[in-house]
Order: structure tokens, then C-alpha cells, then sequence
């Protein structure tokens, strides 16, 4: 799966080995104090998280997103709903010329009772930038903290980064207490215990189960659950069942196949900022000629997707930022620069071309099938490939299919489209999978990176999108939306987060 998200590097696990995960579920599920016989606010929370644990609850991979999401870690800075920087365990920040941010510190302490200050958030912050491989969100910068006094952080960069706040809030920048860096033998870096967030991991069992319990001595407002048991169930089907039967409270991304056999009072569906699209080789083969992208876009119905292979549970595509960047929609403009179409007959004398996608996302492979459909209607001849994402990557990134089926996350990692834009669509791209190479698309995403001004700077985003669209270096399908299963008659306090970074939160519950 494409490493614009967190959720993407990993890989679910068999059915087999996923179904085996259920009885552990089950069998767990009362662990730890204030078990499931409490009441109210006293009982623990019971959840089905679907990736394992990938490096053993790293902060520089994908594992910081877990954190993050059963509110373990927190950084300087979090996220609003739009996607702007607020205080976490700063309260503050300004900057300070072109280069320097300053930020002030709450009075809080981690997780081991130790205190946080200056000299905690240097530390953090440099540790991530030696890690290896590096976290993805510092692949195109680098930071440079510097304490001034015991309450304030003064951080550089080597170039200008109107988005370092957003960028701050990344779970892998998590601040973690002198003791997470103690060498262990392994070079790992250790988050159980010396984090700040409302809760604390105690114990995490491989890949099967992880035991969290409330930090009392946190800055903010105490959880109101006593503690969390998590199972880490890979299969989809697995989850669902384990929520119909009460054997876990909270069911992360339920999949489309089992929200109408769970009903509406445990399927709650929100827009995200991830959407599915065909991106066209722009570079060679068949799609190399404008004209041909423009009738392979204007063979696609995107309402036959969202309302077939989606059973109405994504939006249709309206560009390249769906309702999950909420902003976009009243800053978007007309594409630019648009071929005219090839007709069925030019089209019918083409080559077969390749489309790809992947089986990691299981509504991927059927929606490619309605795709080739829809282009063998155009008059298109086609041949699918479907693997494993981890087999196909290579290959996707050098240009070998003619179109490739995704799905990206486009806020990645600053919570802002601009890194999305940056990577996949301009000349020096690093995910560049239609090997797009134009002019008016590398100048609006150049202007955008060097506008601090956040209307602005979405304005040119907004102006790129135009660009790229009007290139049909991809063809938007449908806007996801996520299914998170928990019963709202008894389960408060769950996060519904477009940008898939909390659903834990200290307010989270059994009511």
C-alpha cells in the first residue's frame, strides 16, 4: 500500500491467522483492573485495532500512529479538525525570521513521573532526526531544536517550513521522557511508560495484545476509562464479528462488506482525507498522448463506483481533496489545459494497456474490474494486474503499468496537501507513480510551500489541483469515507478523524 499514510505500510495478515486472533480477543477481553464487570465510566475499554504492531511500538514508523490513536504520545503541537496547529505540550509558538519557530511549554510531566522541559523536547526531537530509516516526516527537511531556559524550544530549519507546527504534530515526533532512549540492546527506542498522553502503555504481547492503563498524573483532563485492552486483529470480518458478539467495545475500520450486516447503531461512517484514483503513465505507453488520458477520465462514472463497489459509502469524486479536507471544496476551480478526448475509433486502435492495484484494500481489486469495464467500454483493451502491494511498489513507482488504482491519504504527514502534491505530482516527485513532469503544476506547489499564510497558501494548493487535473495525470474515483463500529448507546468519546490520527481520547468511555 502506498506510503503516504501511516496506515499503508502495513500488511494484514492471512484469514487463517487473523481468525485465530478472535478467541484471544475473547479470552482477554476482562484483563487488567476495572475489568468488564465494572460499570459506566469505571469499566476498560475493550477495542479491536486493525495492524498489528509493526516495530514493536516504535515511534519513527508506522506504530506511532497506534500510539497516537489509543492516546498514548502526544508531541508539541496537535490538530484541529481543518488540519491547523494547536497547543499540546506547547502553548504557544511564533516564529522567529524565515527559518526559526519558538515554542513555550505547559507544566506537565511523563508518564515515569519525570518532568517535561526543554531539554526532554531536544532530546525527542533530535533522537528522531538520527533515527534510521528516518521518520517519512522529516524525508524532506531537517530540524534543528535548541533549549532556551527550562520552558522553551527554540526550533530551525534549513530551509523555510511555513509548516512546522503542522508538521510537529506528526505522532512520530512524540516527546518521550530521557528513559525511552536508554539503551536496551536492540537500538529501539521504548514509549511504554515514558510518554505524556492520558494513557499509558503497560504491556504489548507481539502482535496479538497490548494493555494500556490511565495516566493519573496527566497534564489535562484524567481518562475516564480506568484503562484499555487491545486486540490486534488484521482481518476485517474478524473485527466486525468480535463487535457483534460484545467481545470488544470499539471496532476500528470496519469494512464496507460488514456495515450493513452490523447495523446503523454500531457502524459510524465519516469523510476522509483519502481518495481512490487511477493515476495515468503520462511518461510512456498509451496514456503518454493527452488525448488518450482525456477519454480514459471521460469513461469513468464515479457515482457507479461510490454506489456499486462503495455500496453508497464513499463520496463521488469532485478533485483531487474530498469532504475529509473540508476547505477545499469552496477554493476549487475549473481544470486547466484539458486535451480534447480521443474518440472510441482512435481509441480502439491503441495497445493493451496494464491496469494495476492492489489487494491490501479489499474494495481495490473490484473496483479495477468496474474500471475496466468502464474503459473496455471506451474502447480500451485492458489487462488486469492485482498483487500484494509490497510486490508491486517497485514497479508502480517506475512507470511499468500503464494505470495504477490507489488510494492516498492526502493530508500525509503535515495534515496539509501540499506534501501529497509535492510527491506525487511534480518533476522531482519521490511517489510520482504517472511520472507527471509539468511546468504550471511545479510552479503553483512552489508557490504554495513558500506561503506561511494558510488561505493563501491553500489557494495555490487549489491552483496545482487545476493543473493536474487539466493534465489527467490521474482520474479522481471516489472519496473514502472510514467506518469506525462501536455501539453509540453505550461507547462515548470515540474520535471520528478524517486524518486517521485519534480515536482514543480521555473522554472516551463505556456510558
Amino acid at each position: 500500500m502506498p506510503s503516504t499514510s501511516p496506515r499503508h505500510r502495513r500488511v494484514a495478515l492471512p484469514l487463517a491467522a487473523a481468525a485465530l486472533l478472535v478467541p484471544a480477543a475473547t479470552a482477554c477481553s476482562s484483563g487488567g483492573t476495572g475489568g468488564s464487570g465494572a460499570s459506566g465510566g469505571d469499566q476498560r475499554l475493550k477495542v479491536a485495532m486493525a495492524f498489528p504492531p509493526a516495530q514493536a511500538m516504535s515511534p519513527y514508523g508506522d506504530d506511532a500512529v497506534t500510539l497516537s490513536r489509543l492516546a498514548v504520545v502526544e508531541g508539541l503541537t496537535g490538530l484541529d479538525k481543518n488540519g491547523d496547529a494547536k497547543p499540546a505540550l506547547a502553548t504557544a509558538w511564533k516564529r522567529d525570521g524565515d527559518l526559526t519557530w519558538e515554542f513555550t511549554l505547559r507544566k506537565a510531566a511523563f508518564q515515569d513521573g519525570t518532568q517535561l522541559d526543554a531539554a526532554a523536547v531536544v532530546r525527542s526531537l533530535a533522537a528522531a532526526q538520527k533515527a534510521s530509516p528516518k521518520p517519512r516526516v522529516l524525508s524532506d527537511t531537517t530540524l534543528t531544536a535548541t533549549a532556551q531556559g527550562a520552558d522553551t524550544v527554540r526550533v530551525t530549519t534549513k530551509a523555510a517550513d511555513p509548516l512546522l507546527p503542522q508538521r510537529l504534530a506528526n505522532p512520530s515526533l512524540a516527546v518521550l521522557s530521557a528513559a525511552a532512549y536508554k539503551d536496551n540492546g536492540n537500538g529501539k527506542v521504548d514509549p511504554a511508560g515514558h510518554a505524556t498522553g492520558p494513557f499509558t502503555l503497560a504491556k504489548v504481547n507481539g502482535a496479538v495484545s497490548a494493555t494500556l492503563e490511565r495516566n493519573d498524573t496527566y497534564w489535562g483532563t484524567k481518562a475516564k476509562a480506568p484503562g484499555i485492552d487491545v486486540k490486534f486483529v488484521a482481518d476485517g470480518t474478524a473485527r466486525a464479528n468480535a463487535l457483534r458478539t460484545k467481545d470488544v467495545d470499539i471496532a476500528e475500520y470496519v469494512p464496507i462488506s460488514q456495515a450493513a450486516l452490523l447495523g446503523d447503531n454500531l457502524v459510524h461512517e465519516f469523510p476522509t482525507a483519502r481518495t481512490s484514483g487511477l493515476s495515468l503513465n503520462t511518461e510512456r505507453g498509451v496514456f503518454a498522448d493527452p488525448p488518450m488520458r482525456a477519454a480514459a477520465r471521460e469513461a469513468i462514472d464515479s457515482k457507479a463506483l461510490a454506489t456499486g463497489v462503495y455500496e453508497g459509502r464513499a463520496d463521488t469524486a469532485q478533485g483531487l481533496l474530498g469532504p475529509g479536507v473540508p476547505w477545499a471544496a469552496d477554493l476549487r476551480t475549473a481544470p486547466t489545459g484539458r486535451a480534447k478526448a480521443a474518440t472510441p475509433a482512435e481509441v480502439a486502435k491503441t495497445k493493451e494497456i496494464v491496469l494495476a492495484t492492489y489487494t491490501n484494500r479489499p474494495e481495490l481489486p473490484e473496483a479495477a474490474t468496474v474500471v475496466q469495464q468502464q474503459l473496455e467500454k471506451r474502447g480500451f483493451t485492458v489487462k488486469q494486474v492485482v498483487r500484494d502491494y509490497a510486490q508491486m511498489e517497485a514497479d508502480a513507482l517506475g512507470g511499468k503499468f500503464d494505470a495504477f488504482l490507489q488510494a492516498r491519504n492526502t493530508l500525509l504527514d503535515t495534515a496539509d496537501p501540499l506534501s501529497y502534491l509535492a510527491s506525487d505530482f511534480t518533476c522531482d516527485g519521490s511517489f510520482n507513480i504517472s511520472q507527471l513532469c509539468a511546468k504550471p503544476v511545479d510552479t503553483a506547489v512552489a508557490k504554495a510551500a513558500s506561503l506561511a499564510g494558510t488561505d493563501a497558501r491553500h489557494r495555490a494548493e487549489m491552483t496545482a489541483e487545476a493543473a493536474i487535473l487539466g493534465a489527467d495525470a490521474l482520474v479522481p474515483l471516489v472519496h473514502e469515507r472510514f467506518i469506525q463500529g462501536y455501539d453509540d448507546a453505550r461507547v462515548e468519546g470515540v474520535a471520528l478523524d478524517p486524518m486517521e490520527r485519534t480515536l482514543i481520547t480521555a473522554d472516551t468511555h463505556i456510558g
